[in-house]
């Protein structure tokens, strides 16, 4: 993200003072402690190159995930995993959801790669149903990405479907991207990482940032069994692109398992209370199966809450939404009830809405 570049995520909270920041969703109950102690071990090493090959991490992702180490590739966040997929790939055609995560259409368009929508819709809560397997053959796409479960939607894609999802990509030899960096943070959520070995063609997408408080840090890491996939997008990285802090707390993360479970506990039932007050204004509220929520309320929402020093997601740049479109994140239950105390000080002074009680 370069200076002169807009930004079209959320989380940038340095230009003007933000008390509540649900713009960006990461994990409710900040880092780990273990992370942070590992940070700060590794700091006597701060003179040492990092190792280019992760090897630590490497073998910490490979017990976690059960997938051989060769199937693992480590990035400096999961960005720098899509733009490296991307230029190892250079597909003429991609198709992807929409509304989606930004970053696919804009790693794609560096190598001119038309990108076709397939348009989710408000009236089927934004759910991918089989019509997307008849849009994948009719498009015949070279890759499609697919993120599970879907931002901003919150929405996952129901296990059965993307088994014939892949099993179709297989068949018409299309690479399939499938992002799950919010699945470790997901109510039910499935991972197909068993179907790696028997579909090369598969790539999954995951994350330390949201999981597990780490946004600061950046590491991500892809799994595939294409062992000249992951050949060609190392060879896209630059060298020591994952420094030796990030290494140190990856390794610490994944050890926090039971810190993953109070948070999906607690992720459960604050997006439950949220939904039902965003609902008693008047909004409506894409059911979510994550850690925020996507939602519908009036235009000019988010700039009367920065005003308040809360941010939320202005989601209007999201291609199938537009303007009262907006993402928040879950946070612990405190924050929440400022939140929700703020929209109804707005309602009362400005009555853009009608509240209900």
């Amino acid at each position: 993200m370069l200076y002169q570049t807009k930004n079209p995520h959320g989380g940038d909270i340095y230009e003007t003072p933000v008390k509540l920041d649900f713009s960006a969703n990461t994990n409710p109950l900040g880092t780990p402690q273990g992370v942070v102690d590992a940070v700060h071990s590794s700091l006597a090493d701060l003179h040492r190159y990092p190792d280019p090959y992760c090897r630590s991490l490497v073998a910490a992702i490979s017990e976690f995930e059960e997938v051989p180490p060769q199937y693992i590739l480590c990035g400096n966040g999961a960005a720098d995993l899509i733009y490296a997929y991307a230029a190892a790939l250079k597909p003429k055609k991609a198709v992807e959801t929409a509304p989606t995560f930004s970053e696919y259409a804009l790693g794609l368009s560096q190598w001119g790669c038309q990108v076709e929508p397939f348009l989710l819709h408000a009236s089927r809560d934004f759910s991918i149903d089989e019509t997307f397997l008849e849009f994948i053959g009719a498009e015949e796409p070279d890759v499609v990405f697919l993120c599970n479960p879907n931002n901003p939607t919150g929405r996952t894609v129901r296990y059965d479907l993307l088994e014939r999802i892949i099993e179709l990509c297989k068949q018409k030899n299309i690479f399939l991207f499938l992002d799950e960096c919010f699945l470790d943070l997901t109510e039910g959520g499935v991972s197909a990482k068993g179907l790696l070995g028997t579909n090369p063609q598969l790539l999954i997408l995951k994350a330390f940032t949201k999981s597990y408080g780490m946004a600061g840090i950046r590491l991500g890491y892809c799994l595939c069994a294409d062992a000249d996939l992951l050949g060609r997008m190392s060879s896209a990285v630059q060298p020591w692109n994952v420094s030796s802090l990030a290494q140190a707390a990856g390794v610490a993360a994944l050890k926090e398992q039971a810190f993953l479970e109070k948070t999906r506990a607690l992720v459960c039932q604050e997006r439950q209370w949220m939904t039902q007050k965003l609902q008693n204004f008047g909004f409506w509220v894409c059911p979510s199966q994550t850690n925020f929520l996507l939602f519908r309320g009036t235009p000019g929402l988010h700039e009367a809450l920065k005003e308040q020093g809360i941010v939320i997601r202005n989601c209007d740049n999201y291609r199938g939404l537009g303007s009262g479109w907006y993402r928040t994140a879950v946070r612990q239950h405190k924050e929440n009830v400022q939140l929700m105390d703020a929209i109804s000080q707005i309602a009362e002074r400005e009555k853009p809405w009608q509240k209900i009680l």
